[in-house]
């Protein structure tokens, strides 16, 4: 993404793929993704229930409301809702139940 220059993450036009077979707990969830650079970028899942292995990264959700399971190491369930900041290590094993469309902007360390 070139300095001084603006992007509108909400409005951002994505094209979802489907989550993989082997990704997929409940429903139809597709992702979707788009790279600003090597390490930002806007991510969107649809409703349903996938399992992920997350890569370290620090995210803010713009739309949507979810809640995120902490299966490896196992803490506390949070609720994602807009204006939510969260930090993820690589390696946490999760379970997103996305209720409402969840957009966020993504930084990977």
């Amino acid at each position: 993404m070139p300095a001084g220059v603006v992007t509108d993450a909400v409005s951002l036009a994505l094209v979802p793929e489907p989550v993989p077979a082997d990704q997929t707990v409940a429903g139809s969830p597709t992702t979707a993704l788009h790279e600003l650079d090597a390490s930002t970028g806007v991510w969107e899942m649809s409703p349903g229930v996938m399992s992920d292995v997350e890569a370290d990264e620090l995210f803010v959700v713009l739309t949507g409301d979810a809640t995120v399971e902490f299966v490896h190491p196992a803490l506390p369930s949070i609720r994602l809702s807009p204006g939510s900041v969260v930090r993820l290590e690589a390696g946490m094993r999760t379970v997103w139940t996305v209720r409402e469309t969840l957009r966020k902007v993504y930084i990977a360390f």
